[in-house]
């Protein structure tokens, strides 16, 4: 098996860690400062735009997308390894390179299923990064983790939809650049299939009726970086039909489309948080001393650092085995693998991250160093895109299928 990447995979890698050598490392605590100064904690750092135009000005834009038309045409297993770079710095480098969710996953949702008006007025702002999308999905009232349950309701009325429903952890929603909602809702709650009942709309910020009413907390976090958590009100909220995302009935299909990259995409960047956590750690343990040598003598903390990279070898050859198998036999071709990874990669990198914590004693649980507010995201992102135990119960299900 050949484990090399191809060309156009390391010059990009080139480019991108120069970029974050001589651009993002360096701009993370002046965007700390910039942030602090702000009006709105809501509002984007002057030094975002900087590294999003420099970035842009280098070719490293939209690497996500691989519809060639619209992104850097990338497969799968080329974009993995440039994703993981970007997660060791996940608040400023996946947005400079217009590379974030839920950006990322609104664009391969109007790329694949928008049609030619949708992806004139929202598409392209978003792809020059000029605007920014939230989707409106998990819902406070249900169990959001079966996306079946979803109760905001979406009734036509002649040439219009009228939404009304209560959503949260709506990704982006409190940054005033986001502009454009995509909301999943039931168009026919009475469906007879449970999977035909839900449809996509789009959702203009200020059309009457949304409320963006506050700010969901994570882990005492609220992060500004990506444009919070927001809880979202819709009442009766009118759009036009036209806005409908491809048909009605389509949302649940269009949502399971719309997770498959996105899974990946988080274990790749997870991948990157968990190299900065073991650099930060060899860091500490060459510098620190306790009990009379230092640290990375300590049996317990060599322990820590070898087993953390097994961990991340093991991971990372399993996400490019994913992406490899995206790319060539699809999506459900690799659905056992997208559920093998979104199961391991959170878990793994949290306990490599609370390793780094304990490492750094006081210090990691502050804000003079990244570690608390990474370990933050990569527990969340044991609940997004789908919780583990719902992973783990489809993968045992499509395990136990072949014995019976």
């Amino acid at each position: 098996m050949d484990f090399a990447f191809d060309a156009r995979t390391e010059e990009l890698r080139a480019k991108l860690l120069a970029f974050m050598d001589e651009h993002v490392y360096p701009a993370e605590e002046t965007a700390r400062e910039q942030r602090a100064a702000l009006a709105s904690p809501w509002d984007t750092p002057a030094i975002v735009e900087d590294l999003k135009a420099e970035a842009r000005r280098q070719g490293l834009w939209n690497l996500f997308l691989p519809d060639a038309e619209h992104g850097a045409g990338l497969t799968n297993l080329q974009y993995a390894p440039l994703a993981e770079i970007t997660g060791r710095s996940p608040q400023l480098a996946p947005t400079a390179l217009n590379c974030a969710a839920p950006d990322t996953g609104n664009m391969e949702v109007l790329a694949q299923f928008g049609n030619e008006a949708q992806r004139k007025q929202w598409l392209e702002p978003l792809l020059a990064g000029e605007i920014r999308s939230a989707f409106a999905m998990t819902e406070p009232e249900v169990a959001s983790s079966d996306a079946t349950n979803i109760e905001t309701h979406i009734a036509r009325e002649g040439d219009e939809y009228v939404i009304n429903g209560r959503k949260w952890y709506i990704s982006g929603a409190m940054n005033p650049l986001c502009q454009i909602f995509i909301v999943m809702g039931k168009t026919d709650p009475d469906g007879a299939d449970p999977r035909r009942q839900q449809s996509m709309v789009l959702v203009p910020r200020d059309t009457p009726g949304v409320e963006v009413k506050r700010a969901m907390q994570v882990y005492g976090y609220e992060d500004h970086w990506h444009g919070g958590h927001a809880e979202v009100l819709f009442h009766d909220v009118r759009v036009p039909v036209g806005n409908l995302i491809g048909e009605e009935g389509g949302g649940f299909g269009i949502a399971q489309a719309r997770l498959g990259p996105g899974r990946i995409h988080h274990c790749m960047r997870l991948i990157g948080m968990a190299e900065r956590a073991i650099e930060l750690m060899c860091r500490r343990a060459v510098t620190r001393t306790a009990f009379g040598k230092p640290l990375a003598r300590q049996g317990v903390v060599q322990e820590w650092i070898a087993d953390a990279r097994v961990a991340v070898e093991q991971l990372r050859l399993l996400v490019l085995k994913t992406a490899w198998l995206m790319d060539t036999v699809g999506n459900k071709g690799a659905h056992t693998e997208i559920q093998s990874i979104k199961i391991a990669t959170p878990r793994t990198v949290v306990d490599i991250l609370d390793k780094a914590v304990q490492l750094h004693g006081a210090g990691g649980v502050s804000q003079d160093f990244p570690l608390a507010e990474l370990w933050a995201g990569a527990r969340t992102l044991r609940l997004a895109d789908g919780p583990d135990e719902v992973h783990q119960r489809s993968l045992a299900r499509r395990e136990l299928k072949k014995y019976l």
